[in-house]
């Protein structure tokens, strides 16, 4: 298995990309290829390791690509123009075969004009969305959309619902998916004009799809693990991922400040450091990886913008299981035979 990594996309490239690799190699079985400038590659692993490439591992490989997409760029633009970008080179290394999953931490439009533009749509997908994985209570929790797609039909969140349905099951062997729709309220009545249309078309497709669509959830009910995936649009999904990651960083923060207010708190707080290191740890994002972007013909992962080499690291392991499940092959088998 090959899992290509943009190491020139992100706030924190390319440092953070090259460290997150090279964390990751001695714990995937994947050859791991680093697409982006090669001089600089190469200059920046001798800096912080003191060493060449190959004398880290012989399963870490670097493939040149002479242009960076920025933050700034505008996606078509960047996608049509820039074709030696790291993130243009990564895409059509995935389309010809020559690596197994694309990750990248750049622009998030240009990431997922690229993916649909050169890897191309499932056949029966309207829409690809991004699936970010959250903590839950005693489990995980799969959101989607959590933001390619700002403006949606009911379709799409029906399409939504069928794709995490079928990742869920072939990823993490859960034979019925619970799939619930993001809502102000449990009554199907409630919601806007989307939300409620969403709602009968679930609630009519669901046996003929093999969706297990529980109706309803409320914000707060999201991680009480009555669910193992909500669906809803990009733009409200995006607003929901971020107050969570901004509500996990609030816990630890809260959660050690207290800890080591004086010398009585750091005391009081050894006996429960095991269980207080539990929490902290199932509220660190960083420890989910990074968005998958369902819905293209090969696996596409969304790193976030601000990763940095831990959350690198898990996404590259994270793609490696994305990959041995064989979720994509098994979206495209489940569409057509639903065509």
């Amino acid at each position: 298995m090959k899992i290509l990594l943009d190491a020139m996309g992100g706030d924190n490239a390319p440092d953070a990309n090259i460290k997150g690799a090279i964390k990751a190699i001695n714990q995937v079985k994947a050859e791991v290829i680093l697409i982006g400038k090669e001089d600089v590659i190469r200059s920046r692993v001798k800096e912080l390791y003191n060493k060449e490439v190959e004398e880290i591992s012989d399963r870490l490989k670097i493939k040149n690509a002479t242009e960076t997409i920025e933050m700034e760029d505008k996606p078509t633009v960047a996608i049509k123009h820039k074709k030696d970008s790291s993130m243009v080179v990564g895409f059509k290394m995935l389309k010809d075969g020559e690596g197994d999953v694309f990750i990248s931490a750049g622009n998030s439009g240009a990431l997922l004009t690229g993916a649909t533009l050169l890897v191309g749509r499932i056949k029966g997908i309207d829409r690809p969305a991004l699936a970010g994985i959250l903590p839950s209570y005693k489990s995980r929790l799969l959101l989607i959309d959590a933001g390619s797609n700002t403006n949606c039909k009911p379709i799409n969140l029906l399409q939504f619902a069928q794709m995490s349905s079928i990742y869920l099951h072939n990823t993490f062997g859960i034979e019925k998916p619970a799939i619930g729709l993001l809502n102000i309220g449990t009554e199907e009545t409630k919601g806007n004009e989307l939300t409620r249309e969403s709602y009968q078309l679930l609630k009519e497709k669901s046996e003929e799809l093999n969706i297990n669509f529980v109706g309803n959830i409320e914000g707060r009910d999201a991680f009480s693990g009555k669910v193992d995936a909500i669906v809803t649009d990009g733009f409200t999904g995006n607003v929901f991922l971020k107050t969570t990651e901004g509500l996990g960083k609030l816990v630890k923060r809260t959660l050690t400040e207290s800890m080591t207010k004086n010398i009585w708190t750091k005391i009081g707080s050894i006996p429960s450091l095991p269980a207080i290191n539990s929490l902290k740890r199932a509220m660190d994002y960083k420890s989910y990886g990074g968005a998958l972007f369902l819905g293209v013909k090969k696996p596409v992962v969304k790193a976030h913008g601000s990763s940095d080499e831990i959350l690198f690291e898990f996404t590259i392991k994270q793609a490696e299981k994305f990959v041995e499940n064989k979720a994509v092959e098994k979206m495209i088998e489940e569409f057509q035979n639903n065509a």
